[in-house]
């Protein structure tokens, strides 16, 4: 598992429920311009704010139709025997990685309890081959994965615990861990980071604004140990614009105008409709065109 991964959106209509055909369009498309896995159920994939019924249920859809050794998929909740059963779900579906954030509920919660956490997850999962990578989002769960206890549970059980997608925007937490675990994949969230991502030893990148910049990410990852600056700064540009408007909805809401269907600017609760002057701001954004046109 590496290089350009996008976290993709579910789309849901007017009642809230997902939809399939237009999700798997969407992945289809994502993986023939530019992306070199999919993060479902991610963040941007609206995972917490669905049930664990509908959780298996898509990542069952993306698994039947897609190369599993190109998905990863976000198995996280405060819950254990919910996490452990999402990621035993997962396993049985066939993909290699599961996304867990840290049981964010309660605090404070000291390094041994997550670990102890961590360790029951690992051992509920007993002889199953899925990976865990740990997902680090702090703005979100209030709660930040020390490097310490990272390399705890990576040397305790190196097979299970093997990577990081990190979305604190911490450049130099990254490097931090790729410094103390050469073996360990680290994927910083923003595509920036691959201007140093051959550098600091950088796996790839996790990104919602992946959706959109991906045809120029795969340059830029192709042709890392010398990245090109200007499309950096292009890249840099794109994400900054899609960032500065509610991140989730602005994403769905472009790839609702790339698909000319309009069910995919529909968002679940808290995320509320984008406004005509968010929309029109995005309308602006110069995108790339797609590597490939199916």
């Amino acid at each position: 598992m590496q290089g350009i991964i996008a976290a993709v959106p579910t789309p849901v209509d007017a009642q809230g429920a997902p939809q399939k055909a237009p999700f798997l369009d969407h992945c289809r498309w994502m993986l023939e311009n530019g992306c070199d896995a999919l993060n479902v159920l991610g963040s941007t994939g609206e995972a917490n704010s669905f049930d664990a019924a509908t959780r298996k249920e898509i990542m069952t859809w993306a698994a039947e139709a897609f190369d599993t050794a190109r998905l990863m998929v976000g198995t996280g909740t405060p819950a254990l025997a919910e996490t452990l059963a999402l990621t035993a779900h997962a396993d049985d579906a066939g993909y290699g990685v599961a996304l867990v954030l840290p049981p964010y509920y309660y605090k404070p919660v000291d390094e041994d309890g997550l670990f102890c956490w961590d360790e029951a997850l690992h051992h509920g999962l007993g002889t199953r081959r899925i990976q865990i990578y740990f997902y680090n989002f702090p703005q979100m769960t209030g709660i930040t994965l020390s490097p310490n206890l990272i390399e705890r549970l990576h040397r305790a059980y190196p097979e299970r615990f093997t990577g990081i997608k990190d979305s604190s925007g911490d450049l130099a937490y990254c490097r931090t861990l790729t410094s103390m675990m050469p073996d360990f994949a680290v994927f910083p969230s923003s595509e920036t980071s691959l201007a140093e991502a051959a550098a600091s030893g950088f796996a790839g990148c996790i990104s919602a604004t992946v959706n959109q910049t991906a045809p120029l990410c795969a340059r830029v990852w192709r042709s890392r140990e010398t990245p090109d600056a200007e499309l950096l700064t292009r890249i840099g540009a794109i994400r900054t614009a899609i960032a500065s408007e509610p991140l989730i909805p602005a994403v769905k809401y472009l790839v609702a105008r790339r698909t000319e269907a309009a069910l995919w600017a529909e968002t679940l609760p808290p995320f509320t409709p984008l406004t005509d002057a968010q929309k029109a701001r995005l309308d602006q954004i110069d995108l790339p065109a797609p590597a490939l046109t199916n």
